[in-house]
Parts: structure tokens; sequence; C-alpha cells
């Protein structure tokens, strides 16, 4: 792996290899220009064609929020009014255990020196400001209501003094609302820490005691890279605790499902897991040769973003394989990866991820970012979302990704803190196609690209897109399903067998001179 990732290094800093990628990448991107001068007409043509579209339009074709945090896939309004509703109708419910006095939800508040009557949207603040820009630290503070830890135990967390009960009430309201919908799903990002190795079974107990399972979501597991702090407060000595913690309990629910049940149930609808912290942290180094491994490692800094990636690729590779003999569900790995930092994460991932969510860092390397593309490595995008952390949001190459053919799709991140409106996916395509001026068309692939890269089972792709939608080109579209014209599948498919096409060449004619 380290004498692959050098190579790649290498590559991505070579000159005229810069030179060559930065070109083919502007000539792609003129390519769409000229493709929608000469075919917009026609692609607007298709799709008002009710005996090609089957009355589809944008609004009835699937999407997937690919990109999304449990714990903020709400609304700012929402949340409030769940908040009030309870503090009205449970007051005297025992919510909380603090300091071993146990407490209800009216002392709460009255502790907090809080009326819930008179809350209001602003009084909430968990809504990301000008003050979140390249301060994560502060952006994580918005996931406590009104900054009160006690209402993020209490309503925000599955495992706390009522079983996390509220939070799965919120969950169930916000897939009813996905249900009403119809066309929406979701993704959702649920923390397994590695702090002890409990937290799966509390988890998966949490899950199936409340009757989460949906047709509307899959769950996903993110491992926060937090080793330093669990290790500066003796939670943890090394890092093969947190490794043991997160995925020996998997290995064993596989071996074992009827001594789990509760876990290999919960198992069923995981597909996958992130990888998540603050990016622009600096890092002690590159992963070597030479680097301790899991068990050696006692050291209080934290391991590099390569070094995280690695193990955790290396053990849901082997989880993979026992999974895949026993007839069982099977796990990707689809981390945040070029938020922000090095490149070197981006160049990780392009090694080790099924998919990414973020990307912005790969536009300033024109090399890995062509690797991207040829591969059509999945890009989950969350531009609103940036706009208020790491990147304005006129400043987004997210135009630039959708117009060279990078495999991208749109995602809310937290609409908690980032989106205004009860439809926060709808909010972002919306929002994107008026700064950016996307068309319909643009809109139908980009929600098509999300059902791609999500991990919903082939047999629900297949409903959604068409039976054949693993086919290369225009084969694999089927109009009546995605709206997409025959005519934008076909151009993306000949431009990308174009490019690959030139490399063969090169590569051969270089042969031949050897």
């Amino acid at each position: 792996f380290v004498d692959d990732r050098n190579l790649l290094y290498a590559l991505v800093a070579d000159g005229p290899l810069k030179t060559f990628c930065y070109r083919r990448l502007s000539y792609l991107k003129n390519k769409f220009g000229l493709h929608r001068l000469l075919n917009e007409e026609t692609e607007s043509e298709a799709m008002k064609n009710p005996d090609i579209s089957c009355k589809r339009d944008f609004y009835n074709v699937r999407k997937v929020d690919t990109h999304i945090h449990a714990a903020a896939c709400m609304g700012q309004k929402h949340l409030l009014g769940f908040i009030q509703e309870k503090a009205r109708k449970q007051p005297d419910r025992v919510v909380l255990l603090k300091d071993g006095v146990k407490m209800t939800l009216k002392e709460v508040f009255d502790h907090l020196q809080l009326d819930p009557h008179y809350l209001n949207v602003d009084s909430l603040d968990v809504h990301a400001d000008r003050q979140t820009f390249h301060r994560f630290d502060r952006f994580n503070n918005l996931y406590s209501p009104m900054g009160a830890s006690e209402l993020r135990e209490i309503f925000l967390k599955t495992s706390n003094d009522i079983g996390g009960e509220y939070f799965a009430d919120i969950i169930r309201q916000v897939e009813t609302s996905l249900v009403e919908q119809r066309y929406h799903f979701l993704e959702l990002r649920l923390s397994i820490y590695g702090k002890n190795y409990n937290e799966w079974e509390s988890l998966a107990h949490w899950f199936t005691s409340h009757k989460l399972q949906s047709t509307h979501i899959r769950w996903m597991i993110q491992v926060p890279r937090l080793y330093d702090l669990y290790k500066s407060k003796g939670v943890v000595n090394t890092f093969q605790q947190i490794l043991e913690n997160v995925f020996l309990p998997v290995f064993e629910a596989t071996i074992r499902p009827n001594k789990h049940k509760d876990l290999s149930l919960f198992l069923r609808h995981i597909t996958g897991f992130d990888s998540v912290d603050d990016e622009s942290k600096q890092e002690a180094g590159f992963m070597k040769k030479s680097s301790p491994t899991p068990d050696e490692w006692q050291r209080p800094t934290n391991p590099s973003y390569t070094y995280y990636l690695f193990y955790m690729y290396s053990n849901i590779a082997r989880l993979n394989y026992l999974r895949h003999i026993r007839d069982m569900n099977t796990f990707t790995l689809r981390p945040h990866s070029g938020e922000a930092g090095h490149h070197d994460h981006l160049l990780t991932a392009f090694m080790l991820a099924e998919n990414i969510s973020h990307g912005l860092v790969l536009k300033k390397v024109p090399v890995l970012q062509y690797l991207f593309y040829l591969s059509q490595i999945g890009i989950c995008m969350s531009p609103l979302s940036n706009n208020h952390l790491f990147l304005e949001y006129n400043k987004s190459p997210f135009p630039d990704y959708f117009a060279r053919g990078l495999n991208v799709c749109l995602s809310t991140d937290d609409p908690l803190q980032f989106h205004f409106t009860m439809e926060p996916l709808m909010e972002e395509y919306a929002v994107a196609a008026q700064v950016w001026k996307l068309s319909v068309c643009d809109m139908c692939e980009l929600a098509r690209n999300s059902v791609i890269i999500s991990s919903f089972s082939h047999s629900e792709k297949q409903h959604w897109l068409g039976a054949s939608y693993r086919e290369e080109g225009e084969e694999g579209n089927d109009p009546c399903k995605t709206n997409v014209p025959s005519v934008r599948v076909a151009f993306r498919h000949e431009t990308l067998v174009k490019e690959l096409r030139i490399l063969c060449h090169a590569f051969s004619r270089d042969v031949s001179h050897t």
C-alpha cells in the first residue's frame, strides 16, 4: 500500500503530468459547454415528450441524500417544535440523571433558566453563521440547542437516561415526511466512537427497540478520528483498542448472529463506514512502512488520516469476505475527504474508498482530479455546508466538476445547521440551480448520480433507474425512470471512452518505442 501511495505521490507532483491533466480537464469543461449549445433544445424536447419521459419530471425522479448526519437530519424549526411539544406534553417525565439527581424535563428547563413556550428559532442557536467559517470547533457546538449539552443529551443522543426515545421519535417524524414526499431517500450517519466494546450493542438495541427500519432510509456508521482525545483522558491506551471496539463486535455478530440478534438485525440496514473529523487539523506525519502497528501506537498524538483509513479498509475487507460467504450484506468505505487539509487525504481515498464526501481540495490537484474522473469515483458535495465552513458558495468547484463529467451529486450534510426549509435536499438543488443556472436535465442527471452513488440495494436501483442501469452509455439509461435524455448519457459515456482511449494509445505508443 505504501509503495503504491508513494507512486501516486510522484505522479501528482510530476510537472508535465500536471500540465497534461490540467489541459484535459479544461478541454472536458469546454466540451460540455459546446454540448449544451448544440443539444440543449434536443434535451429539453426529449424531457417534454411524454412518450420518452413517461410523465417524469425533476419532482418525481428518485433522489438520495448520500451524505447526511442523523443528529442534524431535521430542520431547526422542526427541532424547535419537537422540543416545545415534549415540554408541553411531558413536563414531569424524568429525562436526565445529573450528579446523581433525577431531573424532569421541566426541571431541566428551569435549571437552564429557559421557558420552552417562549423559545424561537433564533434562541435555539443551532444554525451556522459567519462565526463558523474556518471554525470547526464553533460548528461542533451548534449540535447543542441553546448551547446546553443537557438538551443535546436528551434530544439528540441514542444512549441516554430515556433510551434515546426522543431522538428516535424525531427521526421517525423525518421518515414520515420522506414517505409523504415519496421520491426522497436518506443515508443517515450514526456514530461509533470506539471508546468501549458495548457501543454497538447499545446502538443496535436503540435501533431495534424503536423499530427504525425504513424503506426510505439506509444507515452508515461514522467513526470520528478522536484517538488523541481518548488517550489524553485515559479511555484507551493504544490505537488497537479503538479498532477492536469498532470492528470486533461486528465480526462477532457476523460469526454468531444468533447470539447477537439485535446487532445482527441492525447490521442488515448498515451500508458502509465513514471517517469524520476536522480535516484542517495539523497531522503528526504521513504513514510509512516504519510506522508503529496499531497495538504499538501508544503516542498521545493522533494517527494520520491515511493511517485511520488504511486500517478501517483492512478490517472492512476481511469483514466483507466473512459476510459474503455467509450470504450477508457487505459494507463500503465512504469517508469524508478533501473538505480541507492536505491532498494526501484524497490520494488515500482514491486508493481505498468507494466514494467520498466533499472533495473540495481536488480543485487544487489536477492529476488527482483527472484520476477521479477516469475512475468515476462518486463525490457527494454539499455547497451550502461548505459555504459556512471552508469555502464560499461562489468559489465552489461543484459546477466545474459537474461540467467535466466527474461523478458528483448534491447532499445536505447537516440540515439543522445549514438549511431553512422542511425539504433540505430540494433546497440544496434549488440554490445550486439558481446560482449556477442548472437546467432541469442537469438536476435530473445529478439525481440519477445520487442513486448510483448511494448504497441502496441493486434491486432498488433497478426499480428506480431501470433494469439495465449498470450498462454503460445510453443502454444503461431509462428516461422513463430517470428523466435524463439519452443524448446526455451518451455524451458523458462517449467523452469518458475517448479520454481512456487517449491514455491507452499513449501507453501503447510508449511501449512500442521501448
